[in-house]
């Protein structure tokens, strides 16, 4: 039963600092990019600004966040006796870390925010690209952070 309630308490925490962390930085950074002729994301990306593909995306957008978050906790089953032993502080530090890297910076797949981005894409895209988007990958990961040494723990 203490694993299911990480998981909801976990799942809940991701939805809002998913949520909140892109709220802040799409109209910020990202607009532009998602949409209309030229875009930098245009070639391989949805486009934000044709109706029907918002709304894919917004009805896709809680089961497929809440799939990550899913597959994130289990992830964490087997250290969560000893990250549950640990001071608050600890913890953000523990999940805001595991966040920002796992999820962004260290993450296997290339794309502009990450060290693999760096070496395989283009350059005009990560110049422009790479430190905008840390902006969301670490309002995330502190957000995450916090919830998880607040209430998830």
């Amino acid at each position: 039963m203490e694993h299911l309630t990480f998981t909801g308490y976990f799942v809940l925490a991701h939805l809002v600092a998913y949520v909140a962390a892109g709220a802040v930085t799409y109209p910020l950074v990202y607009k532009s990019w998602h949409g209309g002729d030229g875009s930098l994301y245009g070639a391989f990306l949805r486009d934000m600004t044709d109706e029907a593909e918002r709304r894919r995306n917004g009805l896709l957008l809680v089961p497929t966040q809440v799939g990550r978050a899913l597959l994130m906790s289990i992830v964490l089953y087997p250290v969560l006796g000893a990250l549950g032993e640990q001071s608050a502080v600890i913890q953000f530090l523990f999940m805001a870390g595991l966040m920002y890297v796992y999820t962004d910076l260290a993450a296997a797949t290339p794309f502009s925010n990450n060290i693999e981005g760096l070496l395989y894409m283009k350059g005009h895209i990560v110049r422009r690209a790479f430190w905008p988007t840390q902006i969301e990958a670490v309002l995330y990961a502190v957000l995450m952070g916090a919830a998880a040494a607040w209430f998830v723990f």
